[in-house]
C-alpha cells in the first residue's frame, strides 16, 4: 500500500451508485415527479451517501495510519 487514496471504497461507492438499483434510488429521491416519492426516498438516499462518505473517510484514515506507522519503522 503506497497511497493514501481510498480507491477501494470510492470504487465500491461508484459501482453502487451507477448500478440499476442505485440509479433508481437517485432518480426516485431527487428527480421524481411526485413529491411523495421524493419525500420517501430523499432521506434514504442521503443516509446511504453519508454511510459511503464515512467508509471512504475511514479507509483514508486507516491508510494514513498504516503509512505513518511503516514510515517510523520498527522501534526496539
Amino acid at each position: 500500500m503506497t497511497t493514501r487514496w481510498p480507491w477501494i471504497s470510492m470504487l465500491i461507492s461508484l459501482v453502487a451508485t451507477l448500478s440499476p438499483l442505485g440509479r433508481d434510488i437517485v432518480v426516485s429521491a431527487f428527480l421524481a415527479g411526485e413529491a411523495l416519492s421524493r419525500n420517501i426516498w430523499a432521506p434514504i438516499a442521503l443516509t446511504i451517501f453519508a454511510v459511503m462518505t464515512a467508509a471512504i473517510l475511514l479507509e483514508w484514515l486507516v491508510r494514513t495510519y498504516i503509512i505513518n506507522r511503516r514510515a517510523r519503522g520498527v522501534a526496539s
